[in-house]
């Protein structure tokens, strides 16, 4: 059987395997613990070097072009309200104007109409 002598302990066997075991998972914890700690520090480095006037001067120019947009798409929405306004206003004046004349030629129509019913009588009365 295996046997090997550790800080002064003897194990044989199947307590070799644990111990074997067990320090292969410690060196994996601190592999791992390693690896953690270096990624903690490549982050720190990085949010040590963000430049926060530089972030907030973007969000400034970037506030201002927003409220520049909402300004032109206000006005570009009230332009169309008055645009419709005006369409709206030319149609009801179109409308009215075509009401009258078409009153005008249903009043010419019964003329002619009544001129025809009067000729027709004439001729008739004629012959």
């Amino acid at each position: 059987m295996a046997e090997f002598e550790f800080a002064g302990m003897t194990f044989k066997g199947g307590k070799a395997a644990i111990v074997f075991t067990a320090l292969s998972t410690l060196g994996g914890a601190s592999w791992a613990a390693f690896e953690v700690y270096k990624d903690y520090m490549d982050m720190k480095e990085i949010v040590q070097n963000i430049d926060v006037g530089a972030i907030d001067a973007r969000n400034a120019v970037i506030e201002t072009k927003l409220d520049e947009a909402i300004d032109y798409t206000r006005d570009i929405k009230n332009s169309l309200k008055d645009d419709i306004t005006r369409i709206e206003r030319v149609s009801d004046t179109t409308s009215g104007r075509v009401k009258d004349i078409q009153s005008e030629i249903d009043g010419r129509l019964r003329e002619v109409s009544d001129l025809a019913r009067e000729t027709e009588k004439d001729v008739r009365d004629t012959m």
